[in-house]
């Protein structure tokens, strides 16, 4: 679609907005939102014709892009003939989608529990692991994100947490590897994982194995900065929780239905979870929904006595409809094994020679279409670009790279010191090219803060 021009109607959106939306994550008078005219594909286009490469996927959900004519037709046609129905009932839309779902989840994580998004889903695994246990502590990672809701926030490991934790949600927090900016002072992957497996049986010693309800991961945490975790290291966290009787929770919000190049990350892995958390990309964000996949002995808990939780809209009929049509589209299109491919041939190889080309960029690391790059003012000494946490004028040097790749028609993902390269997972070679020459120069003028 080409985009028309019409900057009236964008004023009228804007000063809507502007007057009745409350904005998630922002001081309200200190923002300014695009308004958006409409999107297609990898793009999206803003009310004065401007168009934008979407490196941020919306927010990590448009798998396989806006617009897509074959999931739009599936909610329609579900919308004609059943808009909605209470959860109780079976209904096709679905038992289809659970299928479907329980079919490329690993081992034998066969039974879905259905919610509104990826923040309710933790909320109700962790429920689900404190029932099964009897026990009231959560582990998680400090930097991690887990959602917004009281206990997914709580759960969650970066800064957004500070502000909703009272100290009362049975919730402790430990360092996961991640060699860039090593909490072990590990010179390999292979001690860092080591380092990070004894500290994390240190934790639980410490906090009394016994009052351990579940450990919660992100398989590859997402917005806290892509770090692939090193080989074996999930792998001894589920030994960890096998020894403990520990439930082991992946959270694949972010990274399930091929953003990894895999239907979900633990399979880059060979690692199976008792709880795995699903949203975003189970239908590319059309219609909220995520969900909870159980195993077969956490599942056994509530098979005669009732699980103490629901949603209203748990399964709803047209987000489960365009889940059915999304992932069969997945397969019919090999979206999968498309960001896999191109991930390692294509958008991997490129970022890293944008690396050696720009002192701003200290690390480069992700699989599929999951990648970030580490943004420094000295790469010898790793000193971040901007302060943790920084805003204002101490965020100055992310907000002129982002200005910048905004002005040449990508869309970033910015976070911190970090900015995200996550295209939908069907990004064609020529629309990534495109993308990365405008990455190129919007890193030529965060270099200009280096040391």
């Amino acid at each position: 679609m080409t985009p028309q021009p019409n900057p009236k109607a964008g004023a009228a959106v804007k000063a809507a907005d502007r007057a009745h939306v409350f904005h998630s994550w922002s001081a309200q008078e200190l923002i300014d939102p695009l308004a958006v005219a409409g999107a297609e594909g990898s793009y999206f286009w803003d009310y004065d014709g401007k168009r934008y490469l979407d490196l941020t996927s919306g927010l990590v959900y448009t798998n396989i892009g806006y617009q897509h004519p074959k999931v739009v037709a599936a909610i329609q046609e579900q919308a004609a003939r059943m808009t909605t129905f209470a959860p109780a009932f079976a209904v096709e839309a679905r038992s289809e989608a659970a299928r479907l779902i329980a079919e490329r989840t690993p081992g034998d994580l066969d039974k879905i529990f259905f919610t509104n998004g990826g923040a309710d889903a933790v909320e109700h695994a962790v429920r689900m692991a404190r029932l099964h246990t009897g026990r009231p502590k959560v582990l998680s990672a400090y930097r991690s994100y887990h959602g917004g809701t009281q206990q997914a926030i709580n759960v969650t490991g970066d800064p957004r947490r500070w502000a909703s934790d009272n100290g009362s949600a049975g919730v402790v927090h430990f360092w996961a590897p991640f060699l860039y900016r090593s909490r072990f002072y590990a010179e390999t992957e292979e001690q860092e994982c080591a380092r990070a497996l004894e500290h994390l049986e240190t934790t639980i010693a410490f906090e009394g194995p016994s009052t351990v309800a579940a450990i919660v991961l992100e398989t590859i945490p997402g917005t806290a900065g892509i770090m692939v975790p090193p080989a074996g290291y999930l792998a001894g966290v589920r030994e960890i929780c096998d020894k403990y009787g520990i439930v082991f929770v992946l959270d694949e919000v972010m990274a399930g239905f091929g953003r990894t190049g895999e239907w979900f990350a633990a399979g880059l892995f060979d690692v199976v979870p008792d709880l795995m958390t699903f949203a975003k990309g189970v239908n590319s964000g059309y219609v909220p929904l995520g969900g909870v996949a159980i195993s077969g002995k956490i599942a056994e808990t509530f098979a005669e006595r009732a699980y103490p939780g629901g949603l209203t809209y748990s399964g709803h009929p047209l987000a489960c409809a365009a889940a059915v049509a999304t992932i069969n589209v997945m397969e019919e299109e090999g979206v999968v094994e498309h960001a896999a491919r191109i991930g390692a041939d294509v958008l991997g190889p490129a970022l890293r020679e944008l690396a050696e080309r720009h002192p701003s960029v200290g690390d480069v690391r992700g699989v599929g279409m999951f990648w970030a790059l580490e943004l420094v003012k000295d790469r010898e000494t790793r000193e971040p670009l901007v302060p943790y946490n920084a805003t204002g004028q101490d965020n100055t040097p992310m907000a002129a790279f982002a200005a910048a790749a905004k002005a040449h028609g990508v869309w970033p993902f910015v976070n911190m010191n970090r900015t995200h390269v996550v295209p939908p997972c069907n990004v064609s070679e020529a629309e990534l090219k495109e993308g990365l020459a405008a990455l190129d120069t919007a890193l030529s003028v965060a270099d200009e803060y280096t040391a």
